[in-house]
């Protein structure tokens, strides 16, 4: 991973049904991310939740990607 590139995590499963909840949405409506993208961690299937966090000025904002 490059120094600029934002941090990716997986979400676990209970994490993922917390934030389908939270944002009252279904698990399709969340953008896409190629399971072939450099920036995605190994081991990762499709299906998976990414939690990208990237630093905007003095915080910390985080983005949710699907794997495809």
């Amino acid at each position: 991973m490059h120094v600029l590139q934002p941090k990716h995590t997986r979400l676990k499963p209970e994490e993922v049904k917390d934030l389908i909840k939270k944002y009252n949405i279904a698990l399709s409506q969340l953008p896409k991310i190629k399971a072939d993208d450099a920036s995605v961690p190994d081991g990762c299937e499709r299906g998976d939740v990414l939690k990208i966090e990237r630093k905007v000025e003095d915080k910390i904002k985080e983005y949710f990607r699907v794997v495809v």
